[in-house]
């Protein structure tokens, strides 16, 4: 597995080691031992994931942007198995001083790479094919109360999310959220997250 470092510290990218032949390709999608020897030295700590989510979405379908609350704020290692998609991280560690920045990388069924957003970063994604399954890794349990999140037509991010606004399709709870000026946020650089 190669581990790339993107312009947010702790968002990285991930990418497997394929092995292909005439018959098709194999790859370990995860390995907590590769994880911990590669991914956590540049975390500064280890983590560890307790739950798996798949979505299956259309061509226009945006999610997020998306963050658990503390003290059950979460990490997450997502990929794609079919389709593409636009994966977005956002930083939103009040003093960061990348507070507000976003880091985007397409992911889809034939590159295999993987992404992977910190504690203290809203995630949300656009899909960019006709369909896409979606696969996310979660180092702590879904909690309904500590929901949060930030509004993906918040044009004071500056996401391109390479899809137009206007044939987005979200939900109703999505909609509702506050752009970034206005969100609820509880996380502080000087947070211990882990």
């Amino acid at each position: 597995m190669e581990v790339i470092k993107t312009a947010l510290d702790g968002v990285l990218i991930l990418e497997p080691r394929m092995f292909a032949d005439a018959r098709g390709y194999f790859f370990e999608s995860f390995s907590q031992r590769e994880f911990d020897a590669k991914v956590a030295p540049l975390l500064g700590h280890t983590v560890h994931f307790v739950q798996d989510n798949e979505s299956m979405s259309s061509y226009g379908v945006m999610r997020g942007l998306h963050y658990q609350r503390m003290p059950y704020t979460q990490s997450k290692l997502v990929r794609v198995v079919q389709g593409a998609v636009l994966d977005v991280a956002v930083d939103i560690r009040r003093g960061s001083k990348t507070f507000g920045q976003h880091v985007a990388v397409e992911l889809t069924a034939d590159n295999h790479r993987q992404f992977f957003v910190p504690r203290g970063f809203a995630h949300g994604f656009a899909v960019l094919s006709e369909t896409a399954v979606f696969q996310y890794k979660c180092d702590n349990f879904y909690h309904p109360e500590a929901d949060g999140g930030i509004n993906i037509k918040d044009e004071s991010l500056g996401i391109d999310w390479r899809i137009p606004l206007a044939d987005a399709i979200l939900s109703e709870k999505d909609l509702k959220h506050s752009c970034l000026s206005d969100a609820v946020l509880d996380f502080d650089i000087n947070d211990k997250l882990y």
